[in-house]
């Protein structure tokens, strides 16, 4: 008897070592394409009082209340004004969607496994929690984020209590 594929294995299938990549700055980064939802615009976002300076507020997404990340100030970048090609990546997070503020998208890749490798060590003992692994795009590199450790445990129960 033949087996089936099932839906959802054919859909993993398809998004292996397939990353939406987007600017901060001068540095590019890739986010698996099974976390993106969609990628809007800007839209208004409306202060939530007491949350983290990274979390901008909320944003009302066609009826859905969506907490918005800044990702410059999740990575302690400086504050850059928003601009016409800001826009704001809609990903799942565990069991939270939430909106990351980001000064560009530029496209989605693939990237093959042999060529991406693990992160090198920022100094002994220590690396950036937030890049999972390093993409190797032609002459570029792309970091690639661990969607999950974007927000903490602690911080994930804040935006669940207000998303």
């Amino acid at each position: 008897m033949a087996k089936r594929v099932t839906e959802i294995e054919l859909e993993e299938d398809t998004q292996k070592g397939k990353y939406l990549t987007f600017i901060l700055g001068e540095e590019s980064y890739g986010i698996g394409i099974e976390h993106v939802i969609e990628i809007i615009g800007l839209l208004p976002i409306t202060v939530v009082p007491e949350l983290p300076d990274y979390i901008k507020g909320i944003m009302n997404l066609r009826g859905r209340i969506i907490p918005v990340m800044d990702m410059r100030l999740r990575f302690r970048k400086a504050f850059v004004d928003y601009d016409e090609r800001t826009c704001i990546i809609v990903v799942e997070i565990g069991d939270n969607s939430v909106g990351l503020i980001v000064d560009r998208v530029s496209e989605v890749i693939n990237i093959a496994d042999e060529d991406i490798v693990d992160q090198p060590m920022l100094s002994a003992g220590t690396s950036n929690r937030y890049i999972k692994r390093i993409g190797k795009v032609g002459s570029d590199v792309k970091m690639l984020l661990d969607c999950d450790a974007l927000l903490s445990h602690h911080e994930s129960e804040l935006i669940s209590n207000i998303g």
